[in-house]
């Protein structure tokens, strides 16, 4: 009998429920649109417009290059899609850092907006709905994990 009222107390003990963490809620904000949203962002847009057009045409330059390369099968044609190749490697270069430059001012005040709004909806993971949709990251997200709109606010 005492030893049934020693080990009683030691089992009950052992059972006790244990306090559990909560999962850590993941959210995603566009940061394109957050971007454009944000005062003083001028510099950063004329940038990414000019990118962005200098390096499609360079793509499109350098695809007729190969199609002409691959028809008519010369080195010439071969060595002129590799010098548009590097010239393309070179301007990209160039608008990434550019483009860091650009960004650098509104990144403190986008990340802060970022963080404080998934503070106060309760999300312990922000990511980059382009990023995660182009490296297939995240195959599905329901539109309420979206902190777009909360960002927003706070960046007015």
């Amino acid at each position: 009998m005492n030893r049934i009222l020693i080990l009683l107390p030691l089992a009950l003990l052992a059972t006790v429920p244990r306090a559990q963490q909560p999962k850590p809620r993941v959210a995603f904000v566009n940061v394109d649109t957050l971007v454009k949203a944000m005062p003083n962002n001028a510099a950063y847009v004329k940038v990414m417009t000019q990118a962005d057009t200098d390096l499609k045409a360079k793509r499109a330059a350098i695809q007729t290059l190969a199609a002409k390369a691959s028809a008519s099968g010369s080195a010439a044609d071969r060595q002129a899609v590799t010098k548009a190749q590097q010239a393309y490697t070179t301007l990209q270069a160039d608008y990434t850092k550019k483009l860091q430059t650009a960004f650098a001012p509104l990144s403190t005040k986008l990340n802060a907006a970022v963080a404080q709004a998934a503070k106060a909806n309760g999300f312990a993971i922000v990511m980059d709905e382009k990023v995660a949709a182009q490296t297939q990251l995240v195959l599905y997200a329901d539109k309420g994990t979206s902190l777009t709109a909360a960002v927003q606010k706070l960046l007015k």
